[in-house]
């Protein structure tokens, strides 16, 4: 036998597991299944467990186990609300939280790891055991989740022909010191050795981008270096190319779909039979774009959907039960017809809002699972946490975002954000004008939201939604031409991701005449040391810096109706971007961020719409488009 294949049986009587030789048992009613009252508990660390699979069951201790699962981000959540959270799922009686681990918010930089803090994936699943949940896992490299380049740290793409989701030996290097580091962290939590997790994820809805099965052998065998000796599994669309090309014949296969499950089990059960049945995403709403409408799921789906789970003994993950929020650059784009950035909230329609609290759904949800799994015990709700409106207060002191610029990168010909070793905010290319000129500028490619200056005198603005690179300009000697470019967030999902830099990746033609000799000015915006404040109002791209006062500390969002677009900072705090075209028009801000008595605010401003004021609410607001 070859390698490949003694790898494939180690890894099904792996997954398959002691639990399942010690149950010798078929199918059993669901009612029996695990969220009842006598199923085995995570909550006593260092319980070893066993878990595994026969035919069409979960086995957890020997026992058949229904998965109730919800999905969360410790990424999106503020540490000091992961134990609330997760006490609200558990309140509505699921038994598993699934988490993405993002691999972009653990290695900022080639080598240079950080699990500490907010980035403490160990505590957020030790943290999930102390609440009595199973959990999991769903590593990568490759997550998706709408998040900035799917969980891809954008120093990959510093690599000239580097291609991401592929067997190319430069980024399976990488990938393979990542997931190591994952193994060390985490692999001790299996719950083979006294933790909650029960299984990991192979890559993530491989199938919907190819179908390289050396690559996800490769991924698959990462985790078992790494030291993940539980089921593993794969996640795809449920549709025959998805799973086909997604799939690895050794792990468990899991579909995700947004209704009627009964249909797509019987289409799974033609590509795998007498296996688990489970629904790793199922969506109770959908996330938002930048000048799109605000989304809502379908509860008549959702309840349907399930009920029939329930009923049917099969396990499913919500994706999202509580979505949060992209913080700071972390949100994503898709690429459909066009370019589309992801806002910053993460809402999700959850049966969690954004702040935490519960919508109807998820006491609906609540209600479904006390009758048609009586026997699980469901904690009581814990109590809510405080909101609070902050009154209006005004901005007076503003900066020029030009007061940011350091020594520059001088190339022959503009480069991309990632080859001047920048991942996130903006950058500004500078040519100098020698002589009077006027025609037509031409950016070959640029990602993805471009203002034109010359001195405070704007020229153009680019937006990559609607395909603009080219504006009509009118040159004066002796300043030069400023090219500000916004990374508007890379895309996480399908073949355009593999390539998506930032910046200028292409020439820029003054009529047909290429320009050469640039100054390039990164400008991550991650320090402000150097901005220099006053009352006099600025042109152009600028800061605006005030501050307010609360006696008491509460979750907020913060009103940015009458501003342009551009990002707000609290307390050093980056919340995320603002723009006018909506659907978004509030950024949470979470109330461990705040403190009792003076808080400072700083709000880049990119285009003005008259806003030197901002108040906070109670509630969010999404619905808000505004239409040029």
């Amino acid at each position: 036998m070859n390698s490949e294949t003694a790898r494939g049986k180690m890894g099904r009587r792996r997954f398959l597991g002691a639990a399942a030789a010690a149950a010798g048992m078929e199918a059993l009613s669901p009612l029996l299944l695990g969220a009842g009252k006598h199923a085995p508990s995570p909550s006593v660390p260092g319980a070893k467990h066993t878990f595994g699979a026969q035919g069409e069951n979960f086995l957890l201790d020997g026992m058949p186990f229904q998965i109730l699962s919800g999905e969360m981000h410790y990424a999106r959540i503020p540490r000091e609300y992961w134990h609330d959270r997760l006490r609200k799922l558990k309140s509505m009686g699921l038994n598993t939280v699934s988490t993405y681990m993002f691999w972009n918010f653990h290695e900022p930089q080639p080598g240079s790891f950080n699990f500490s803090g907010r980035h403490n994936a160990a505590a957020f699943i030790r943290t999930a055991q102390e609440e009595g949940l199973w959990v999991i896992l769903r590593p990568g490299p490759y997550s998706c989740a709408e998040w900035e380049f799917g969980g891809f740290p954008a120093w990959l793409l510093a690599t000239p022909g580097m291609r991401v989701r592929s067997s190319d030996p430069r980024f399976l290097s990488a990938a393979r010191r990542y997931m190591l580091h994952v193994g060390a962290e985490l692999a001790p939590l299996q719950v083979t050795h006294g933790g909650p997790i029960l299984m990991a994820q192979v890559e993530n809805e491989y199938g919907s981008f190819g179908s390289d099965h050396a690559y996800m052998a490769a991924i698959r065998d990462m985790l078992l270096t790494a030291g993940f000796d539980l089921p593993l599994f794969t996640a795809d669309g449920p549709t025959p190319r998805m799973l086909s090309g997604g799939t690895l014949p050794d792990v468990l296969s899991f579909i995700n779909f947004g209704s009627d499950p009964a249909r797509q089990f019987e289409a799974f059960a033609r590509f795998r039979s007498n296996v688990p049945r489970m629904c790793a995403e199922f969506y109770p709403g959908w996330f938002d774009h930048w000048g799109e409408i605000h989304h809502h799921g379908n509860n008549q789906n959702l309840m349907e959907g399930v009920e029939w789970m329930l009923a049917n003994g099969v396990s499913f993950n919500l994706y999202m039960f509580h979505g949060g929020t992209s913080f700071g650059y972390m949100n994503g784009a898709n690429f459909a017809k066009d370019y589309q950035p992801d806002v910053t909230s993460y809402d999700y329609d959850a049966p969690l809002d954004e702040a935490g609290r519960p919508r109807q759904k998820y006491f609906d949800l609540q209600k479904l699972i006390r009758k048609r799994l009586p026997a699980t015990v469901i904690p009581a709700l814990p109590p809510a946490l405080p909101m609070i409106q902050i009154p209006r207060f005004e901005l007076p002191e503003s900066a020029r975002l030009a007061d940011l610029l350091g020594e520059p990168v001088r190339s022959d010909l503009p480069r991309p954000m990632e080859f001047v070793g920048q991942s996130y905010g903006f950058i500004l290319y500078r040519w100098f004008v020698d002589r009077p000129t006027k025609g037509r500028l031409t950016i070959g490619q640029m990602s993805d939201y471009a203002l034109i200056y010359q001195g405070d005198n704007k020229l153009a603005e680019l937006d990559r939604r609607f395909k603009q690179n080219a504006a009509d300009v009118d040159l004066a000697p002796g300043q030069p031409l400023d090219i500000l470019i916004e990374n508007m967030g890379r895309i996480n999902y399908g073949p355009r991701m593999v390539d998506d830099r930032k910046g200028i990746t292409g020439g820029v033609t003054l009529n047909r005449k290429e320009l050469r000799d640039w100054q390039i000015f990164p400008l991550p915006l991650n320090k402000f040391d150097g901005l220099q404040f006053s009352s006099k109002p600025k042109r152009g791209p600028r800061f605006y810096r005030g501050s307010f006062e609360i006696g008491n500390v509460g979750d907020t969002f913060l009103d940015m109706r009458g501003w342009g677009k551009g990002h707000v900072w609290v307390n050093g705090h980056h919340l995320g971007r603002f723009w006018k075209i909506g659907p978004q028009q509030t950024l949470f801000c979470p109330a461990p961020w705040l403190t009792n008595g003076v808080n400072h605010i700083i709000v880049l401003e990119l285009e003005t719409n008259g806003g030197r004021s901002i108040q906070g609410l109670k509630d969010p607001v999404y619905e808000t488009l505004e239409i040029d």
